[in-house]
């Protein structure tokens, strides 16, 4: 299965500039899923996060890592729009290499465990061949307070 951008924001509430995640390439429903983000340096966080030395931040890459997993807990468990996301947890995280602009990051996630609407997922991000980061994520969803 590969999802576009397009795709993606139907499923997922984010948007410009929070919008993380550019394509899903791989879902192995109940097991898997792989998705792609594309660093480029109009990316607004590069203004500040360094002048002269541009460095994606680490919390990004989680995100990113993070809403990857979304798309996979919403298309494996058919959650709708009227549910919204939310971190239980992050653990053992870790970051191995600088992110910047021209990568591509690859996210690789597992998931390690679904108990009563919790998610757990092993996740990991690369580019190329090179492991840039890595943690355990949590999510579970709620309904969305109407407006």
């Amino acid at each position: 299965m590969v999802l576009d951008t397009q795709e993606i924001m139907k499923l997922l509430p984010h948007r410009y500039p929070f919008l993380l995640v550019d394509r899903i390439v791989e879902l192995e429903e109940g097991k898997r899923i792989v998705g792609i983000k594309n660093v480029t340096i109009n990316e607004p966080f590069f203004q500040g996060h360094f002048p002269g030395h541009p460095v994606m931040p680490g919390v990004l890459i989680i995100e990113a890592m993070a809403q990857v997993g979304g798309v996979f807990a919403i298309l494996s468990d058919k959650i709708g729009n009227d549910m919204v996301t939310y971190f239980a947890g992050i653990d053992n995280a870790r970051f191995r290499k600088p992110v910047g602009p021209g990568d591509t990051l690859r996210f690789e996630l597992e998931l390690s465990a679904c108990k009563r609407g919790l998610y757990c997922f092993s996740g990991k991000a690369y580019v190329g061949d090179a492991l840039v980061a890595e943690a355990d994520l949590k999510a579970t969803f709620a309904p969305r307070k109407a407006s």
